[in-house]
Order: structure tokens, then sequence, then C-alpha cells
């Protein structure tokens, strides 16, 4: 958090109201590509992610992951671009073995995908930590500054709550999920 704090004067509330919509955005950045990739993978529009909202919570903690670990390296595109790619793999492969091995559920597998080449255990491919990679560098050059701006503007009264509700009901909206039983991804 210290770099982000450094770099636009945030103290420590307005670094973390700043990692939430870094999170959101994430998981709704999630949502879009994986509604607009299996659209041309399949053929037809599925609704992604375990949620009910438009957003995938492996994306939220992977925009976390980018803020908190990769940002520092912003004054070189091509580190932020490799660490983006390393880390996104690296959550890929451990949460994919963990949501099959423990929990004996598989929300995505890139065995049976197009464009999967650099496959590992259907857990994680070249392709997808390659979109990743580029991502990173959008949040980190483009995204995180944009996003600054309304916790720098708006008045702190207003914005902490604003971000706590938002992170509730994402969490509230994953939890919710879980507990209904349904499986994840629907036709649309």
């Amino acid at each position: 958090m210290g770099p982000l704090m450094k770099d636009y004067g945030f103290d420590m509330t307005g670094a973390i109201d700043l990692l939430i919509l870094v999170m959101v955005s994430s998981g709704v950045f999630g949502f879009i590509y994986e509604v607009l990739f299996y659209r041309i993978d399949l053929g037809y529009f599925v609704k992604r992610g375990s949620t009910y909202g438009p957003w995938v919570p492996i994306y939220f903690f992977g925009g976390a992951l980018f803020t908190l670990l990769v940002y520092r390296l912003k004054a070189n595109p091509i580190a932020v671009f490799f660490s983006c790619v390393v880390v996104s793999g690296l959550l890929e492969l451990v949460t994919g073995w963990i949501l099959f091995e423990v929990f004996h559920t598989r929300l995505w597998d890139y065995n049976v995908e197009i464009w999967n080449w650099g496959n590992i255990g259907g857990y994680v491919c070249a392709r997808s930590v390659m979109v990743f990679g580029a991502a990173g560098l959008l949040l980190i050059y483009m995204i995180i500054p944009l996003l600054s701006k309304p916790v720098t503007w708006i008045n702190r009264s207003v914005m902490h709550p604003v971000c706590l509700i938002l992170l509730g009901l994402c969490a509230a909206d994953v939890i919710l999920f879980a507990l209904s039983g349904r499986k994840p991804g629907w036709r649309l």
C-alpha cells in the first residue's frame, strides 16, 4: 500500500478505498472478458462466474494482488507485464487446484477451451496469463490513476462508506451464491 499512498498522497483509508475500487473493477472486467471469450469459444453467451452479480471473484483477488505486489514496479512496464503473468498464473494454478482437490469443483478448465496452448492441468494456460499480463498493464497505468481521482475528489465521509458497501455487496453475493447450491455459469 505504501507506493499507492506515496504516489497519490493517500492515507491508509484512501489506499484501502482505492484497493476496493480496483478489486470491484477487476471483478467486473473479468466478467466482461469471460462472457466475451466464451461467446467466441462456445458460440453463445454464458453467464460466467460463481455469483449472481456481474463480477468474477478470482479477478477481485487478481486485481488486489497486481496492486499490492506489482504496482511498485510501475517504473518498468516489462517488469509489470511479466510480474502480472507470474502472479496471475500462480493465482489460477493454486486456486484451480485447491477448488478441484479440496472442494471437488472445477470453475474453469483450459483443457476444453480454444487457444489453450501452454496448458497446465487445465488450471492455467499461456493465453490466459498473457491476457492477464496485458490487463495488468492496463490496470497499473490507466485504471489505478483513473480510480484514484474519485478517492481524491469525493469527501471521505461519502467515499469510504460507498467503498465498504461495494465490498460488502460483492462478499454477500459470493456467500449467497455459494449457499444457494447453484452451479456457476449458465446460458444467457
